[in-house]
């Protein structure tokens, strides 16, 4: 599958940057990404206020389907923080990512942060943390309804929740705050909700599309990262690499976080470098047509017919 890589001054023959390049893709627009953090806050509020301006059955349908994709994208945001890669001040790099991205969508960014750094160290290690999302890649066409079905129905989210909120008696001091602190937060969106005149907003809008939708879109990423795959020094054999088309980053991939070859090989580049980082690989053959995917449903058909 892998041809010759054709090592030039940017890249190595295993995909990585050199130290100059490398320093070059790590700038972090700081200004850039407060205009993005903010823009998903404004979005946010503009989906739910349209909605209830509107007020009409297909409006709400339309605003629960974007706002599964809303989770995507605060989820994607939060996963840059956790890697200190959103702002280069640590301090609000780390508050931005606990109190803007990760406690509104019931999401310990520091927790998700330790895990993480587990996954990077080792994917399919002792220590991997996701394996339940991808293991057992491909599967047949049933288990994969299955799958779908349960994270559809919130059978997914609601054994998540339960598991999270299991915290709040943990012996762990900082276990139970954080949880609180999620907590929270979500009272204070739950209580703005009710100030406007519509606690059905926080219920169907919020809380309904991450037990169903977002559980959805979770799961279908994730095995199209690493499903079917193995422990591997090259990362081309732990990590799928698909072709993003616009429809996929607008609704699933946000951020660029389906650039997710570039991603493992170098985990401090920052998702704005990503693509062009990825183009680089393309270049010297890293990665080839023949390793990439050409879509998420040819990956997906794949993952469910054995063939992945």
């Amino acid at each position: 599958m892998f041809t010759p890589v054709r090592q030039d001054t940017n890249l190595r023959a295993d995909g990585r940057p050199s130290q100059q390049w490398r320093d070059e893709l790590r700038k972090i627009p700081n200004l850039r990404n407060a205009i993005t953090v903010i823009f998903l806050w404004v979005q946010t509020i503009a989906i739910i206020a349209f909605t209830l301006a509107v007020n009409s059955w297909w409006i709400w349908l339309v605003a629960f389907v974007l706002m599964g994709r809303t989770h995507a994208q605060y989820s994607s945001l939060m996963h840059e923080a956790a890697h200190r890669l959103l702002f280069s001040n640590k301090r609000v790099n780390d508050q931005v990512g606990r109190w803007l991205l990760g406690y509104p969508v019931f999401i310990s960014t520091d927790a998700y942060r330790r895990v993480h750094m587990a996954h990077h160290r080792e994917e399919f290690g002792p220590e991997e943390p996701d394996i339940p999302l991808y293991a057992g890649y491909p599967i047949s066409r049933e288990s994969f309804r299955r799958k779908v079905i349960r994270d559809l129905t919130g059978q997914t989210g609601w054994t998540m929740l339960r598991g999270q909120l299991r915290a709040l008696r943990s012996p762990d001091v900082r276990a139970r705050r954080t949880m609180q602190k999620m907590i929270a937060v979500q009272l204070v969106l739950f209580t703005a909700s009710i100030a406007i005149g519509a606690p059905l907003a926080y219920l169907l809008l919020w809380v309904l599309p991450w037990f169903t939708i977002w559980r959805l879109i979770n799961r279908l990423r994730a095995i199209a990262e690493h499903g079917g795959l193995q422990a591997d020094a090259d990362r081309r054999n732990t990590t799928h690499s698909i072709k993003q088309h616009w429809l996929a980053r607008f609704y699933m991939v946000p951020y660029n976080i389906g650039f997710h070859i570039a991603h493992h090989v170098d985990a401090g580049i920052p998702f704005r470098s990503l693509p062009e980082y990825h183009r680089a690989m393309c270049s010297i053959g890293f990665v080839t047509d023949a390793y990439e995917y050409p879509s998420y449903t040819a990956f997906w058909r794949a993952a469910r017919t054995g063939k992945a």
